[in-house]
């Protein structure tokens, strides 16, 4: 789930010799940047528009953005079935018609969401991903995740219904999201008894949710060989600065809903240390991920925004800014509907 990113400065070119490694999805050749880019807001007016788009956010700026992100060499594109109810994957799917050479640019990642009642998961995994296919206008997608924890199905009946799209070519890795140490573990334990590697969990990581670093989560997925996608990894727009007391972030925006005060002290560390490196604080907040081994997805509804998130690569922070960032880090806060879900 990404957010999108407010950022107003130029993003930069390498300034201090650092080049950031590509990661590989476990089990595959898919290799990328740690960098992606999340597309909850394309097509989702519930959530990112007034009674319909913000304003400033069209199939253009979104075309734009796409093709911004792949210039940079961003390359990695999140989505899922119940974006914009499809139309996120509808939109992807437009830019790949557009351009038939993209297909072989891009690593495409999607969801299946796990609803209670999805009893059948083996059927209705299936069905899912045929739909976000056809959606996508493709044959098969780079990596096909659980979008949460909520399934009464057993983690070996979705390993096995994973394994099983896997086996016939429909997706090429298999991740999860919003998964707690140890439902991670046991999903990658079932997954590895049907001969398949757990390659993501998904989730809410940034400085206003310091909590998977401190519960073991990050560890846990590098002992695994998991790699941590980061949503909301500039906090739905806080750590932007753009949002103060006397200009709150929407309320339709709820992860990360600390009090202002709070935020205005990471913002003010952020902005000092970006101010040394000649960055803008989003980017460091970036960086601070990508610092920690996870991979940021953050939103892009324009081209301008998706070189500014670009921007959070192939530089570095000392070991003191990692360290000053850490300490007014949060461990973040969730609401009671999130806690159903949300448990990475």
């Amino acid at each position: 789930m990404p957010e999108n990113a407010d950022q107003s400065a130029d993003a930069h070119p390498p300034g201090d010799g650092a080049t950031d490694s590509l990661l590989t999805l476990a089990g595959t050749e898919i290799s990328f940047r740690p960098l992606g880019v999340g597309t909850w807001a394309w097509g989702d007016e519930r959530t990112w528009g007034m009674g319909g788009y913000d304003a400033a956010l069209t199939e253009q700026t979104i075309a734009d953005a796409w093709d911004a992100s792949i210039e940079a060499g961003v390359t990695l594109f999140d989505t899922a079935e119940v974006y914009g109810n499809g139309e996120s994957e509808r939109i992807i799917g437009r830019r790949l018609a557009a351009d038939p050479t993209a297909r072989s640019k891009v690593v495409l990642a999607t969801k299946f969401m796990p609803m209670p009642w999805k009893l059948n998961v083996s059927t209705l995994l299936r069905d899912a991903l045929s739909a976000s296919l056809d959606r996508l206008g493709v044959d098969h997608v780079d990596l096909y995740q659980i979008h949460g924890p909520i399934s009464l199905r057993s983690e070996a009946a979705l390993a096995e219904a994973l394994a099983a799209v896997q086996r016939d070519g429909l997706t090429r890795a298999v991740g999860v999201s919003n998964y707690s140490v140890k439902e991670m573990g046991t999903m990658a334990a079932e997954l590895g008894a049907r001969d398949v590697r757990l390659a993501t969990n998904q989730i809410e990581f940034s400085l206003l949710r310091q909590m998977p670093e401190q519960t073991g989560l990050i560890a846990a997925c590098g002992a695994l060989g998991v790699i941590p996608l980061a949503y909301s990894p500039i906090g739905q727009g806080r750590l932007t600065g753009k949002y103060t007391a006397a200009n709150p972030v929407p309320k339709s925006r709820n992860l990360s809903a600390h009090p202002q005060a709070k935020i205005d002290r990471v913002v003010s560390e952020l902005r000092r240390i970006a101010t040394a490196h000649d960055r803008t604080p989003a980017q460091v907040a970036l960086r601070w991920i990508i610092d920690k081994g996870g991979v940021p997805i953050p939103g892009a509804k324009n081209a301008d925004q998706a070189t500014q998130n670009a921007g959070g690569l192939d530089w570095a922070m000392t070991e003191g800014e990692r360290l000053a960032l850490d300490r007014v880090a949060l461990r973040g806060v969730r609401s009671i509907a999130n806690r159903i879900w949300q448990h990475g």
